[in-house]
């Protein structure tokens, strides 16, 4: 039985304390039919398809902040990676690593977090491990995630997809979950409601996955949408035109960003889906996703053009156009 109010090292030594908190926190949250703390490895069974895997490192500071937690976060962000793969999202793992004098009560909140989004997003997690580091060596918790998922051997999505003239959506506004944690910081003195887009894509992916004309999907995380659409022009040799009208975003996110000084299209999203569709098959995407609760603001907000390879323009509200530059520095260190 744990006893302490804080962690120690003594729970990271492999003995009956560690035993208590993996029993006592992680195993009592995450208990499910596969799993089992005892064992060095387990079975798994997955259906038909192809395996996908993916893996995930989480250092969000601060660790809970509007709209989520590192625990909740940590499931989301995994997920979402199969998701917009293609893939069914089934199993996880997950590893631990917390510093000494982490709070008991803090560490069972947010790993009850966590369970709640697996719960939510159909997924189980059936192996992990925990360690704990010396006061002063860690930012508290970090987490790390390996998702497996399957996709149906029919489906093919890329970059090499991706043609001129094929059109870009993304689910919904950019930049909530950058401007929500930046926030929480409270480092400018700021206060807000906003609240990190943090979810599960896999109903929005999900919805196009039969649509013939789909080429690709992508989460648009660290650096944001101009980063997603940097990966796609160097990919594709093509240039991508977005409409600076077109691209939701919240009336606080830009707020806040006119005031410190960011342009939210680099600021990382945790639940938007940006995909590139045949242009006819456009129409159809947008409304599978304003259907969804998830993407009732969805937009076409771009297309691949016939411009200078690489190049990422963005068309303003004058009529104008400005290059996007790659992201260079990071705006907003410790996101995800």
């Amino acid at each position: 039985m744990i006893d302490d109010r804080f962690v120690t090292l003594a729970h990271g030594n492999g003995g009956r304390f560690m035993r208590a908190l993996i029993d006592e926190v992680f195993a009592r949250h995450l208990a499910n039919p596969d799993l089992d703390v005892y064992a060095d490895a387990v079975p798994l069974t997955l259906p038909a398809g192809d395996v996908l895997i993916t893996t995930d490192g989480f250092t969000v500071q601060p660790l809970e902040f509007p709209g989520g937690d590192i625990g909740s976060l940590a499931v989301h962000g995994t997920v979402n990676d199969l998701a917009v793969a293609g893939a069914k999202p089934v199993y996880l793992t997950l590893n631990a690593f917390i510093e000494e004098g982490f709070e008991f009560a803090r560490l069972d909140r947010i790993v009850a977090s966590l369970a709640r989004a697996a719960g939510e997003s159909g997924v189980r997690v059936v192996a992990g491990d925990v360690k704990v580091v010396a006061r002063g060596e860690g930012g508290g918790l970090y987490l790390a995630t390996t998702g497996i998922g399957v996709r149906r051997p029919d489906l093919h999505l890329g970059l090499d997809r991706i043609g001129k003239g094929d059109a870009v959506l993304v689910s919904g506004p950019v930049g909530d979950h950058g401007t929500a944690v930046l926030l929480a910081r409270e480092a400018f003195g700021l206060r807000g409601e906003l609240a990190s887009d943090a979810a599960s894509v896999l109903p929005l992916t999900e919805a196009l996955l039969d649509l013939p004309g789909l080429r690709f999907m992508r989460d648009p995380t660290r650096g944001g949408l101009v980063t997603v659409m940097h990966e796609i022009a160097a990919a594709c040799a093509a240039s991508v035109v977005l409409d600076e009208t077109a691209v939701p975003v919240r009336l606080p996110v830009r707020g806040v960003c006119e005031m410190l000084g960011y342009d939210p299209l680099y600021l990382a999203c945790e639940g938007r889906v940006v995909a590139v569709v045949a242009a006819g098959d456009a129409p159809d995407a947008l409304a599978r996703w304003r259907a969804l609760p998830a993407g009732e603001a969805a937009a076409v907000i771009g297309r691949i053009g016939q411009g200078v390879a690489g190049q990422v323009l963005l068309t303003t509200e004058i009529g104008g156009e400005r290059v996007l530059e790659e992201l260079e520095d990071d705006p907003l260190p410790r996101i995800c």
